[in-house]
């Protein structure tokens, strides 16, 4: 929810407002205006392009933990999508100059030509550590002619949208389907249902001879089946999981057909869901590239991407029965024990609520693809 007012005013006084009345004042970064969204904090120190056109972070107030971000400038390479998707972002020290042989432009430039309204010069550790106390909440960031007497601008946060109950895949997603061709030899079909999709995730697939057809999150089982899918992929995306009753709907009757599933971050939870978890909201989340996570299956620890501010609620040390028979807890994370993944005993389905996509990130989790790849080989067997 951005209104942009003026670009490249990067001297402009900005002040940022929580919901809960705690304010910080810095200079406006990338457009002059007025934004709202749900402040969060991204805990990388690199990948903040591929960060902020992440459709997850649709409706988001981005904090970055890194003191100083905009080093590597902007280039055409690495976009995971279309567009920025941050309703906002923050940052301490901005780059003051660029230093990479791929950038194109400066990160301020890219934020102003996108519209995006930014702050800098906040002491963002002071703010995370306050997020991390009172949990993510609504927040405003104003600068320019939108600026206002205190009360009056924590009144317009209060007056935005909380992030509870935001019903948002179907704003981020594809309208019309598409396809990415198998590199090398097509080996299999997939049929991947778009919540928030980045552009890395089809391309993991793809250079395992997979040929991925894109959906949209409107998609239904005929539209899936339609493309005669060896598997069915879930991906990322924003909002609140307790919405997504379309796609829960439509991953059970995947299930029902014993069709290789796999789902990723919103993925997990509609799995969740559709075997009869809840979900629930984390009182900040988990967002950046060096949450740990154990794989329980083989024991290994994965440091692993993540951006997610809901998750699923069932039990870690027992394993549950579903309508599509037994279920368990496959990941979890090392810092505060919550559900990083799932799979199903008796069908091939599993999902986790990371990004094994690496962009950005590291590539501890990219065998989960080889994972997804040997359900459809052993179907298929």
């Amino acid at each position: 929810m951005t209104t942009a007012l003026t670009r490249g005013a990067a001297k402009a006084p900005a002040v940022l407002v929580l919901e809960d009345g705690r304010i910080f004042r810095g200079r406006a970064y990338g457009a002059v205006g007025e934004t709202f969204g749900e402040a969060v904090f991204s805990t990388g120190m690199t990948g903040y392009q591929e960060t902020l056109t992440d459709p997850s972070y649709h409706r988001q107030v981005v904090v970055m933990t890194a003191p100083h971000v905009g080093n590597t400038g902007v280039n055409d390479e690495d976009p995971e999508s279309g567009r920025i998707w941050v309703s906002g972002y923050v940052v301490r020290d901005p780059a003051r100059v660029t230093s990479s042989w791929r950038s194109r432009r400066t990160l301020d430039e890219e934020l102003a030509a996108q519209g995006v309204v930014g702050i800098s010069g906040v002491d963002t550790r002071a703010l995370t550590r306050h997020l991390r106390e009172r949990g993510a909440m609504r927040v405003g960031i104003f600068s320019g002619e939108t600026l206002a007497d205190e009360a009056e601008l924590l009144a317009r946060v209060k007056d935005a949208p909380q992030m509870k109950g935001a019903d948002l895949s179907a704003e981020v997603a594809t309208k019309e389907a598409y396809v990415v061709p198998a590199i090398g030899a097509k080996k299999f079909t997939v049929a991947a249902v778009d919540l928030g999709i980045k552009g890395m995730t089809p391309h993991r697939m793809a250079e395992r001879g997979i040929e991925v057809h894109v959906l949209p999150a409107t998609a239904t089982a005929e539209d899936v089946y339609a493309v005669a899918p060896d598997g069915v992929f879930f991906s990322n995306g924003p909002g609140d999981p307790a919405t997504a009753d379309g796609p829960v709907s439509l991953m059970r009757a995947v299930l029902e057909r014993g069709t290789p599933l796999f789902g990723i971050c919103f993925g997990n939870q509609i799995l969740g869901r559709a075997l009869g978890f809840g979900t629930y909201k984390l009182k900040y989340g988990h967002r950046g590239i060096n949450q740990p996570v154990q794989d329980r299956t083989t024991g290994k620890v994965e440091v692993t991407a993540h951006n997610h501010g809901f998750a699923v609620d069932a039990p870690l040390d027992t394993v549950s029965e579903t309508p599509y028979g037994r279920a368990e807890v496959s990941h979890v994370c090392l810092n505060d024990n919550v559900v990083e993944g799932l799979r199903l005993l008796d069908r091939p389905a599993f999902s986790v609520q990371y990004h094994p996509e690496a962009a950005a990130g590291p590539h501890d989790a990219a065998y989960l693809f080889d994972r997804f790849t040997a359900l459809m080989e052993a179907e298929r067997a």
